[in-house]
């Protein structure tokens, strides 16, 4: 019995089964563009851990930082004991995040946390209770972030009751969406707010710049401009979830850098922490100020060795310029796959942006094809290319490479998907 098989074994016996896993080998080390199991076999990695290890698996920076802060001290509480680490890492979102306003930043552990507090900070700051999210969107898995996520499986189903005021409008998906302009798109979510929430009612619109388990889809231009722009108008606070797309993974710190958007309040977790669990909402001095000492916080928000991690991390972006990396995996993937969609009428879209790009799977009549996503995705992993399915149809096939991934791991990577889509 291999080494995996038997860790199987046991996970079976231990591990709830509502856990599940993309695949059954098992991790020994990890690092640059590949991981590789107990049993010695490599795996080229097209998921970074769910676009966390954007700096790479085990980056020499991040080790380093990590080991140094633990035989410092491994935890206080920064709302016992503040240290130093914390206020750095939100000096760096202040610094990072768009918008040259006066802006505070808030740590916290995971993304669904982040959210969380984003809406508890727009709704204190507006008074207001109602949140406008929208088709497609995922948010995270607490009780109020399964509301604001689309989704039913595997996230809602049965969960339930849900928090309330969560309002849904229709995202821009111009696959989908008749080929509706970004400015088009956004009068058609506008008018559903107005005459199903009401303007003056929304405390926040919440948005992921880049969808990211809904698909990766890709609002057309104009459609995030025009929706940060009515809720200015209305004095709602304007939330960008770059939960996944933050941190050089779209070849910008930001997403919404790409149109110019500058977010009232930003989300921010997965690649910030170089692997560690690690979240912030930065954002306008007035809104995060607003709420009253002790009314945010959390007992390992911001713990000083993820702290130490974000630093490492953020510092090695810098140093690698990892946004030019994006750019330059996007240089590769891209063509790639549009001559691969070129010969293959299943393949009804490739899209996304930097190091983050998708492919659409569909039907001869064009309707979504989740089992062949699922086949394909299946056969990438027997090859040894781990890659990850999304969209709410479960047909679109995600590609989420370190950024320090070669150029050589992504030519193995596409040959091997080349072939899974051929048989």
């Amino acid at each position: 019995m291999s080494l995996s098989a038997d860790l199987h074994k046991r996970r079976l016996s231990a591990v709830a089964k509502g856990v599940g896993s993309v695949v059954n080998a098992y991790v020994d080390h990890a690092g640059g563009g590949t991981i590789t199991d107990v049993d010695g076999r490599e795996w080229i990695d097209f998921a970074s851990g769910i676009a966390v290890t954007n700096v790479g698996n085990a980056a020499p920076r991040v080790v380093e930082a990590i080991h140094r802060q633990a035989e410092r001290f491994t935890h206080t509480c920064f709302m016992v004991a503040p240290y130093e680490s914390y206020v750095a890492v939100c000096e760096q979102l202040i610094e990072l995040t768009p918008g040259t306003f006066e802006k505070r930043a808030a740590l916290f552990n995971s993304g669904a946390e982040a959210v969380e507090n984003a809406v508890k900070i727009a709704r204190h700051a507006t008074g207001r209770p109602a949140v406008v999210v929208f088709d497609h969107a995922y948010h995270g898995r607490t009780n109020l972030t399964m509301a604001l996520t689309a989704k039913n499986m595997p996230y809602k189903h049965r969960f339930g009751p849900f928090a309330p005021e969560v309002y849904r409008a229709p995202m821009s998906y111009p696959l989908r969406d008749g080929g509706l302009s970004g400015a088009e798109a956004a009068r058609r979510a506008i008018d559903v707010i107005e005459k199903q929430v009401g303007g003056s009612n929304v405390a926040a619109v919440l948005i992921e710049p880049i969808q990211g388990e809904g698909g990766f889809v890709v609002p057309a231009k104009g459609f995030l401009p025009a929706i940060a722009a009515w809720a200015k108008a209305n004095g709602a606070v304007f939330i960008a979830d770059e939960i996944q797309t933050g941190f050089a993974r779209t070849g910008q710190w930001f997403a919404s850098e790409d149109e110019g958007v500058e977010p009232d309040l930003i989300t921010t977790a997965k690649g910030m922490g170089g692997g560690l669990p690690i979240a912030g909402v930065t954002g306008r001095a007035e809104l995060m100020d607003a709420v009253h000492a002790g009314g945010l916080g959390g007992t390992y928000g911001g713990n000083p060795i993820a702290c130490a991690a974000a630093l490492a991390a953020i510092e090695t972006m810098r140093e690698l310029d990892l946004n030019a990396a994006a750019r330059r995996i996007e240089s590769v993937l891209r063509p790639a796959l549009e001559e691969i969609a070129a010969g293959d009428p299943g393949i009804a879209e490739v899209r996304g942006r930097g190091a983050m790009i998708a492919i659409e799977l569909v039907r001869g009549d064009g309707e979504p094809d989740p089992t062949r996503t699922a086949s394909v995705s299946k056969a990438c992993h027997e090859a040894g290319l781990l890659t990850l399915t999304c969209g709410t149809y479960g047909n679109v096939l995600r590609f989420l490479p370190p950024l320090v991934i070669t150029d050589s791991d992504l030519h193995r990577g596409l040959d091997i998907l080349r072939r899974a889509l051929r048989t």
